[in-house]
């Protein structure tokens, strides 16, 4: 069994140090000393010595094997040991104890490199004079020494070994292999990291460590390093495995290898070389390379090379875990239901739009399944094993819209999140982006949508680094965007930009025989047991269904809500609107498109009119109940809400309710006419 032997200035820290090593090499002996209670007279029996200070190597020299491997240690906190200091109030002035001048400004300094910088840290220790008198004082496990005076003690316990101190323990009792196992993962992760593994390692790799090119194999990422001169000095397994060298290259230039511009300029230049894309063996690798000073000299290179479509694939993994939301089509070709002749003739032109990678316009009214088409066209699309994320414009207020779609850097306004958030844009890169009720998006906003599709890159609120983007565009909408152009309400280049390829979804009226076959496959969905008479199907299957599947849904639901086992003509024509209040089946001007529960909301408000009062929801809802029309207390807030944008209605506070206005009126009035 191999033997480790810790020696520091007290017994307690070794003990401390020496449990954290008994965790990760369970197979070795582990001692602790203390010069404070432990007095060394023999030699030690060790393959590897721990000491925290140089001058304790130079006391017990003597004492020490020839064949044990002298580490000193370095120290660090763990994130729980930062948590407990960072719950000071910033800015705050706090005393830093510790036993010597010399281990309180070592405090000082670690807490600093590991971004304690927001307290104003007073040295003290035994003897010091001239002690502020702060009512708080933060020690790393020394609380006998803190003045009695100190209201508020944090006492994080004693520092642990590092990640550096831990890897050469490993590197010395020749049990590298072990830095892949859980403990270790966890025990890294822990930690609070003053520097890089990577750094870490390439301090020594100038030493041409063999040993120490291993540890590297734990880095997922492909690590070269070389001689001031460009001289390959090694390499780890992630390199071997990105450029598919079988012969041994450590000893050749590296240009012999990588004969590119940038590695050229890498090495001569010996500046630090931001990402760059280099084509190597039909493979796009990003390379990245920065000096390693050592005594105020370069003494080596480090380049850091990846497979770029690896690396996208790696980020697209991390997006998809990106605020949690698990954006995702569901819907493929076979979910949508129907056999007419005009379902599959859609259905086809779909698939044939699902091969390309052009912008797509779906058009269609109301709850014509819009949204089901565009998840169909990505699922079958090659963006497929990528995001589909889909936003409805008409429903977020346009501020807060911009920053959704373009994401924001931190404190880019009121309320942003601390760090920032990433926009869809770059949440659906490689994959679909669905904007639903296009048409309702400002003027203001179209522009910057221009933009990102135009030039797909995308620069978020606050921010000025252009991040390119890769996404699909599909829009959908209920409107006539050419109407909307004419009155300036839209984008013509926008349009145009978006409407590569189009899609029109017919609406269910014109595909009558896919309706019964919709309510049945709803009703099974909702376990709905009623059955129909003949007459009550062909009254369904003659209906105008303007909302459509939606209507559709709704007519299911409250029929099953009646709990009837047979469902008469009857039955239909209390749940269903009045056909004659129905909007033309031709295409009118927005007021003559009206739905359902519009319709009946506005005779209700006409019929007040006519009584000279106002009239308040409740009411509104008795009436409805009255009539036998389904008609939901979020569906009335809404419709009244879309009327009083439109100036057709007043909607005043307490008793007087909302009144019809002119504008309803005459709105009202058209519409009517249009019905004779």
């Amino acid at each position: 069994m191999k033997k480790v032997t810790i020696i520091t200035n007290f017994r307690g820290v070794a003990e401390h140090h020496k449990m954290i090593l008994q965790q990760l090499f369970p197979l070795v002996e582990i001692s602790a000393l203390g010069f404070d209670k432990d007095v060394i007279r023999k030699k030690i029996d060790a393959d590897v010595l721990l000491i925290s200070l140089y001058s304790i190597y130079v006391e017990i020299k003597e004492k020490i094997p020839l064949k044990a491997k002298v580490i000193v240690l370095s120290t660090t906190l763990t994130k729980e040991q930062r948590n407990k200091i960072n719950s000071i109030r910033e800015g705050s002035e706090v005393l830093l104890v510790n036993y010597s001048p010399e281990m309180t400004l070592e405090s000082m300094a670690l807490l600093r490199q590991i971004g304690l910088t927001n307290y104003n840290f007073f040295p003290v220790y035994p003897g010091k004079k001239d002690i502020p008198p702060l009512p708080i004082a933060v020690t790393l496990g020394e609380r006998e020494a803190v003045p009695d005076f100190v209201e508020k003690i944090i006492d994080t316990g004693h520092r642990t070994l590092d990640e550096t101190t831990i890897m050469d323990v490993a590197v010395s009792l020749e049990m590298e292999h072990l830095l892949q196992s859980p403990p270790f993962i966890t025990h890294f992760n822990s930690l609070c990291k003053v520097s890089t593994i990577a750094s870490a390692l390439l301090d020594r790799l100038n030493m041409a460590d063999s040993r120490f090119l291993k540890l590297l194999n734990v880095i997922d990422e492909g690590i070269i390093t070389t001689d001031p001169e460009g001289v390959i000095l090694g390499l780890n397994d992630k390199a071997h495995q990105i450029l598919s060298f079988r012969q041994e290259i450590i000893g050749k230039n590296l240009l012999e290898v990588l004969d590119f511009s940038v590695v050229k300029e890498a090495i001569q230049s010996k500046a630090i070389v931001e990402q760059e894309l280099i084509r190597f063996q039909h493979t796009n690798i990003s390379f990245r390379s920065a000096p390693v000073m050592t005594g105020g000299m370069i003494s080596s290179i480090i380049i850091v090379i990846n497979q770029f479509e690896e690396k996208e694939k790696f980020q697209h993994q991390l997006r998809a875990k990106i605020l949690g939301k698990g954006h995702k089509a569901k819907y493929t070709f076979d979910s949508i239901i129907g056999e007419s002749e005009a379902i599959q003739k859609t259905r086809t032109t779909a698939q044939k739009i699902a091969r390309s990678n052009s912008s797509v316009l779906i058009t269609g009214e109301t709850g014509t399944g819009k949204e089901l088409f565009a998840q169909a066209i990505h699922n079958a699309s090659r963006r497929k094993n990528y995001q589909f994320v889909a936003v409805n414009c008409a429903s977020i207020p346009e501020p807060l819209l911009e920053s959704e779609l373009f994401g924001y850097e931190e404190g880019a306004f009121t309320g942003a999140k601390k760090g920032g958030r990433i926009g869809l844009f770059e949440l659906a890169h490689q994959g679909t982006l669905f904007l639903d009720e296009i048409g309702e998006v400002s003027t203001h906003l179209q522009s910057r949508l221009l933009r990102v599709i135009q030039e797909k890159e995308v620069m978020r609120v606050g921010g000025d680094r252009v991040i390119p983007v890769d996404a699909r565009i599909i829009t959908a909408t209920n409107q006539d965007l050419r109407r909307l152009i004419q009155e300036n309400k839209f984008r013509k280049d926008l349009y145009y930009r978006i409407n590569v390829l189009s899609l029109k979804i017919p609406p269910l009226r014109e595909r009558r025989t896919d309706i019964m076959l919709g309510f049945e496959y709803i009703q099974k969905e909702i376990h709905a047991g009623f059955t129909l008479t003949e007459e009550a199907k062909n009254y369904l299957s003659q209906y105008p269904w303007e909302g459509n599947f939606r209507e559709l849904q709704n007519c299911v639901e409250y029929l099953a809500y009646l709990e009837k086992d047979l469902i008469h003509l009857q039955d239909l024509k209390e749940s269903l609107p009045d056909v004659s209040f129905h909007f033309p089946l031709k295409e009118e001007p927005p007021e003559s498109n009206l739905m359902p529960e519009e319709g009946f909301v506005f005779r209700c408000l006409l019929q007040a009119r006519e009584e000279m009062k106002g009239l308040g929801r409740r009411r509104m809802m008795e009436m409805a109940k009255e009539q036998k029309i389904y008609l939901s207390e979020r569906t009335l807030r809404n419709t009244l809400q879309t009327f009083q944008e439109k100036g057709w209605v007043e909607v005043e506070k307490g008793r007087k309710g909302t009144l019809l206005t002119e504008k309803g009126f005459q709105a009202f009035k058209r519409y009517y006419d249009q019905k004779q």
